[in-house]
């Protein structure tokens, strides 16, 4: 007899919540059970335009939904400023946790809500979708690859996109009360989740700032970067920004070969994604060019990025529940050290740009 599909319950309206509410529905092993919002028509709107299955509930408050036996596990699209509690209060209830990133606002109230997980049995996962598209594996592959590749020394992570004025002044990504890491929790934590990818998630030594960053009147990030910096003398930037062209380029150089992409967070295209590497090249005769030229590689897919990452959390919560694993460590493990690296850049910032040592 067939698993039956994992019951997720929506937590919150959220825009990115219709994007992830159609991955539920595409993920083979899990289903749309509800979504809650602090109105039932708000609620009862949202899921008729975003075509939930006829027996998904309505809520009309976030605490009915918790309440609630038949859900097995939630989607959490909330503001950042709100993640504490609700997470703390999902795990309580023996829900499965699926997260909005930044999970928190910072390691501390991260750690809290890790804590409510262990202590209640419940998966944490944080909603990086580009970690699970099969692409990211076969990237891997060539960063793993020592004759190719060789040793990581470098890599350079950009994430910008370009703001019109109605969102400078009233999305929640600019309200210090709401979402106040700003620019740096929405689209930095994507940069330093890359760098940390492609370091096998070693944490690097120091952290340092770059000088200059852009805040607003209410002291929230539209852009900045930083840097890190390993003991081994690997190096890395990224830089995120409300104020620039949409750009997603990371670029990861080794001793021998260099991976570069330019869509790592979303596919220019759903069902097929590329990427570039290069090995050992050199100049011809003349210097007018490189031998062997980089390959693009094309990887493609019957189910978008989240749609995979859904498929995963709810594999996870099916053999908790069917086999009674232990919640898998790997993913609050990931979060945790990229909710320490934007600690580090905040850190930085206030301390006028030093360097602050990472200590896990």
């Amino acid at each position: 007899m067939a698993d039956l599909p994992i019951r997720i319950g929506i937590v919150g309206c959220a825009e990115i919540a219709r994007k992830v509410s159609r991955a539920i529905h595409l993920a083979p092993n899990a289903t749309v059970a509800g979504v809650a919002s602090r109105s039932v028509e708000k609620a009862a709107n949202f899921a008729k335009a975003n075509g939930f299955p006829p027996e998904a509930k309505i809520y009309g408050s976030y605490e009915s939904l918790l309440d609630d036996p038949d859900i097995d596990a939630v989607y959490l699209p909330l503001p950042t400023s709100l993640h504490h509690k609700w997470a703390i209060l999902t795990a309580e209830k023996k829900k499965h946790l699926l997260m909005e990133k930044p999970v928190a606002l910072n390691v501390a109230q991260f750690d809290d809500i890790v804590k409510a997980c262990e202590e209640n049995g419940v998966q944490i996962m944080d909603g990086t979708m580009w970690v699970h598209h099969p692409r990211t594996q076969k990237m891997k592959e060539f960063l793993n690859n020592k004759e190719l590749f060789g040793q990581l020394k470098s890599v350079n992570s950009c994430f910008s996109f370009y703001s019109d004025p109605d969102f400078l002044k009233n999305d929640i990504r600019v309200k210090p009360d709401l979402d106040g890491l700003g620019a740096l929790g929405d689209a930095g934590w994507y940069g330093i989740r890359s760098i940390l990818w492609a370091a096998d998630y070693e944490l690097p030594k120091t952290v340092a700032a770059l000088r200059g960053p852009v805040l607003n009147e209410a002291g929230v990030i539209l852009a900045c970067g930083a840097s890190l910096h390993w003991e081994d003398d690997k190096v890395a930037t990224f830089h995120c920004s409300f104020l620039a062209n949409l750009t997603m380029n990371l670029t990861a150089i080794g001793t021998f070969g260099t991976l570069n992409l330019t869509d790592f967070i979303i596919p220019y295209q759903e069902h097929e994604a590329s990427y570039t590497t290069s090995a050992k090249p050199g100049f011809n005769e003349l210097v007018t060019g490189w031998v062997p030229l980089p390959s693009e590689h094309t990887v493609n897919v019957s189910l978008p990025q989240e749609a995979c990452m859904v498929r995963e959390f709810a594999s996870l919560v099916q053999n908790i529940k069917k086999n009674g694993a232990q919640p898998d460590k790997k993913w609050p493990t990931i979060s945790r050290k990229t909710q320490l690296v934007l600690d580090a850049v905040i850190q930085s910032i206030k301390n006028g740009f030093e360097p602050v040592e990472i200590v896990s």
